[in-house]
């Protein structure tokens, strides 16, 4: 099979999406993939991530690559989990303590950082609109993540979600409250369930 062929092959079997870890992989070097890319018949949608040209980049999925330690949260979580309607302005991610994001700033990501312990709660695989996996916080740990930053987020969109969910039949009071224990938010968690229930 020949080079160019074989990379629309790995394209078709990977959703439309090629990384360079993936293409060394199956013997194909950088430099075919760079001169695809110079001569149109893909495109780059990130360091070392290709998509072919029918393709547009999902920016979550390409957000994801670039960061794979990050998680969607707060206002990004509430959009992937439909708990609001509206794109975010921004897309917001957490990261490990510690760890350096200097090189995704120029993405217009923002950044919330938690201990590598409470990284891991509340961390699920949901799809993107355009059908990626990505990782994002369930709907539970989005709103005590959401309520505890309350003052640096659209407050009207914050409420209008918590209020979505408790009308939801998918709502889990003792997972979220369970939550808002180990992030110390319980009191302000109760008070908004007795305000909007």
């Amino acid at each position: 099979m020949e080079t160019v062929d074989k990379v629309f092959a790995l394209l078709k079997e990977h959703n439309g999406y090629l990384t360079t870890k993936e293409t060394r992989k199956n013997g194909i070097k950088n430099k075919t993939m760079q001169r695809m890319a110079d001569n149109g018949l893909i495109e780059r949608a990130a360091h070392g991530l290709y998509v072919g040209t029918d393709i547009f980049p999902d920016p979550f999925f390409v957000a994801q690559y670039r960061c794979p330690k990050g998680v969607f949260s707060n206002e990004t979580a509430l959009f992937l989990h439909d708990l609001s309607d509206r794109d975010p302005l921004r897309m917001m991610m957490t990261i490990p303590s510690g760890w350096n994001s200097k090189l995704l700033t120029d993405d217009g990501i923002l950044f919330f950082y938690n201990s590598p312990k409470m990284m891991e709660l509340g961390i699920c695989e949901t799809e993107t609109p355009s059908g990626m996996k990505v990782n994002a916080y369930d709907a539970e740990r989005t709103l005590c993540d959401c309520l505890k930053h309350i003052e640096k987020l659209d407050r009207d969109l914050v409420l209008t979600a918590l209020k979505k969910y408790i009308k939801s039949g998918e709502r889990d009071n003792a997972k979220l409250l369970e939550y808002a224990t180990a992030l110390k938010i319980r009191d302000m968690v109760y008070r908004y369930l007795e305000v909007l229930v």
